[in-house]
């Protein structure tokens, strides 16, 4: 089996109702008991959370922002988005801000970029927000030219809907950050992986839908000369309810507004259904608790579904 590696999916608001500074040491707190065994922490890219939690008065956290100050704090792990609204910053500046992470982190940067789907925030912030196919066509464009800007000294491009012309970007990121699509269109979005990422990522659903996505992606590749197994597959696990018994781990799940696809069990339970994403081909399986901001629930994911995942249970 190819290397496993893992990734915490960080909350970036609070689902307790706690204030904001209350809400950034919950995170150092879990981060402080599990940073030795995860790879790498993913950031959403919102400003405003959404569903059950949507009101005037949660705190959210800025994904980029966020990554240079916990960067700053846990000098072991990567730090991804998961996944930049290509909507939100003007390509040039994403690219800018990319770059400057990657050097101050010394490479610890992973770029995700999507298309962007939050329709309420995109009206609450004043962006446009056209319909998918323009919005997948926007986000090829911004991966074109942060691709141009992290390679070419200057760099020029004139899209349908975006340009740069002599631009600079120095010093251009050394290594360059791998990039990541974020989605599951079939038509549009996995072409755009097939074409230009590094790295695909799915959050939640079935394990049947996941199959047929790959199966999709990999016609993709084959209509675009694409090895298809170039493409790292990773897998957001986002809503993960684990306890040391069945009717705990359903308790944790019912509670939660958390609904997209739960693994609910305990960690032989877990490990079992997380297994069968792996023998799909997923090698990088990124992983969010609901029993948050407690830790019990991560921690009993490192000490016992772990070695089980590592060893193919």
């Amino acid at each position: 089996m190819p290397n496993l590696t893992f990734g915490w999916h960080m909350h970036s608001f609070p689902v307790d109702g706690s204030s904001g500074p209350a809400f950034v040491g919950q995170i150092r707190h879990t981060l402080d008991r599990i940073h030795p065994h995860f790879a790498s922490v993913w950031v959403d890219d919102h400003v405003m959370p959404w569903g059950a939690w949507q009101s005037n008065d949660t705190p959210y956290l800025e994904c980029m922002t966020t990554i240079g100050y916990f960067a700053g704090l846990y000098p072991n792990l990567h730090f991804g988005s998961s996944v930049l609204c290509q909507s939100y910053r003007n390509p040039g500046l994403m690219a800018k801000m990319g770059a400057n992470l990657q050097l101050l982190t010394g490479g610890r940067f992973i770029c995700g970029i999507g298309a962007g789907w939050m329709v309420e925030e995109y009206a609450a912030y004043n962006w446009e927000f056209p319909k998918p196919a323009v919005r997948i066509a926007q986000m090829v464009e911004a991966i074109e030219i942060v691709k141009k800007l992290w390679s070419e000294a200057p760099a020029s491009y004139e899209g349908k809907y975006y340009r740069i012309d002599n631009a600079y970007c120095e010093p251009r990121p050394d290594p360059i950050p791998p990039i990541l699509i974020g989605g599951g269109g079939e038509q549009l979005t996995l072409r755009a992986v097939a074409q230009h990422a590094d790295w695909w990522n799915f959050p939640g659903g079935t394990l049947e839908n996941y199959a047929h996505k790959l199966d999709v992606l990999r016609g993709h590749c084959d209509a675009v000369g694409r090895d298809y197994d170039s493409i790292g597959k990773s897998w957001s696990a986002e809503a993960i309810s684990l306890a040391a018994t069945e009717s705990e781990a359903r308790r944790i799940a019912d509670a939660s507004p958390y609904k997209n696809g739960p693994i609910v069990g305990t960690p032989q339970q877990v490990a079992e259904q997380l297994q069968k994403f792996l023998d799909l081909g997923v090698t990088y399986l990124i992983v969010r608790l609901l029993d948050f901001p407690r830790t019990e629930g991560i921690e009993m994911f490192v000490q016992e579904v772990m070695p089980l995942l590592k060893r193919g249970t």
